[in-house]
């Protein structure tokens, strides 16, 4: 069952500058055009799982729904309901976010098609956490998320390093800040192929290696965000991840 957060007035500090397969479109780093700004940004919000579930999806939830009513920026509709994901319904929607889902949910073909198709043809993607342990045998879904997860070695405090923090979703973060977190690593390195905005330290959890932990790229005339943050509940309730998701929102849509 769906329900819609409603909107209200702007929150001042969100606002601060702060086959089945189809053909995959191009990949870049970079992203397409800026859209015009207009009316509040639609957002479909799927927290479904086929494997783990996180605990933290309640708060998942309830920090965007809370999010969504403080800023006036975008509504979003949230959903368990797989089947919700199809053409016609993503028609209503500029952004497509996969909260903490897992497995191998069950799409069809036709419904593949559609997210491909909705974000390839402008429209935007975010994935958070564990979006990148999902979907593991649709390659299309892969470049979508930008990485699969392959492990979680840290979950302990370490810090984080933001590489740009002129996009919009790291704008006000500062060179770096430190939260205990489950921190993960991917079966391939995805720098290559998109624009890293935040990393791992190393030294902080006393190892050496590359660990990008956020990044973004052009999926077609689309937009796609990742950010591997957001196993525990405060995650989400910290001011510094939600600045990153509003952001990173405002960015996917293209305002």
């Amino acid at each position: 069952m769906a329900y819609q957060a409603g909107v209200v007035l702007v929150a001042a500090w969100l606002l601060a500058g702060c086959s089945g397969e189809s053909q995959p479109p191009t990949t870049s780093p970079n992203g397409p055009q800026s859209v015009s700004q207009g009316s509040p940004i639609r957002v479909m919000m799927l927290t479904a799982t086929r494997g783990f579930r996180h605990d933290s999806i309640p708060a998942a939830r309830d920090v965007m729904n809370a999010l969504a009513l403080s800023s006036g920026e975008f509504t979003v509709t949230m959903t368990e309901d797989v089947s919700a994901i199809t053409a016609s319904t993503l028609a209503g929607y500029d952004v497509l976010f996969f909260a903490l889902t897992t497995g191998e949910l069950p799409f069809d073909s036709e419904q593949k098609t559609a997210i491909v198709h909705f974000v390839s043809g402008g429209k935007g993607f975010l994935g958070v956490h564990s979006a990148a342990d999902t979907l593991y045998d649709w390659p299309d879904y892969g470049r979508l998320v930008g990485a699969y997860f392959k492990e979680h070695p840290w979950t302990q405090s370490a810090t984080v390093l933001i590489e740009d923090q002129t996009h919009p979703s790291t704008v006000g973060l500062g060179d770096r800040f430190t939260l205990t977190e489950e921190f993960y690593t991917f079966r391939e390195n995805p720098r290559p192929r998109v624009r890293v905005l935040l990393r791992l330290d190393p030294l902080s959890v006393g190892t050496t290696g590359d660990y990008p932990l956020a990044w973004t790229q052009s999926y077609g005339a689309g937009r796609t965000y990742y950010n591997a943050l957001g196993h525990f509940a405060d995650t989400w309730r910290d001011a510094r991840f939600q600045r990153q998701l509003a952001g990173a929102l405002r960015w996917a849509a293209g305002r």
